[in-house]
């Protein structure tokens, strides 16, 4: 497998501690991503979006662990049961708000991406296709936890 970065996504995010844990804990956090220009044809009419989705590389991280005490909880939980940063595979996903398209620019809002990660792909989010109104969330629904007021720490560092 070899995946080629589409982008780079830019961010206020310098450091990994401190950093939101989710789109939804950095609401109205702008940033923005710079698509190389090989691929600026692609962004057409991607502008008729609201929210899309970013898939990145989490490229700062080494090494994985199958069970993690995720930012949310302080009991170890399985690794796919969390969207821990160290991953076997590091790829990172975000549904961000697209304010606008400009000259292969996305400024986009409720960053929660570190400053200078590689951008793997897009998509659009849709609501008929990505939201499920009766989803369950597991354990989290459980601790009753939420991303809105919780930051990055060095647990995965």
């Amino acid at each position: 497998m070899n995946f080629k970065p589409i982008g780079v996504i830019h961010s206020p995010f310098k450091k990994r501690e401190g950093m939101p844990i989710q789109p939804a804990g950095a609401v109205d956090i702008a940033g923005t991503v710079d698509v190389f220009e090989e691929y600026h044809t692609g962004l057409k009419d991607l502008d008729g979006f609201s929210h899309i989705i970013l898939l990145y590389l989490f490229h700062q991280s080494e090494g994985f662990n199958l069970e993690v005490v995720p930012f949310m909880d302080t009991r170890p939980r399985g690794l796919f049961a969390t969207r821990a940063p160290r991953r076997p595979n590091p790829i990172g996903l975000s549904v961000v708000q697209l304010d606008k398209v400009e000259n292969g620019v996305l400024y986009i809002r409720n960053v929660d991406i570190l400053d200078g990660t590689p951008l793997l792909d897009i998509k659009p989010y849709v609501p008929e296709f990505d939201g499920h109104e009766t989803a369950r969330t597991g354990w989290i629904e459980k601790v009753g936890a939420s991303a809105r007021n919780k930051q990055s720490d060095k647990r995965f560092t």
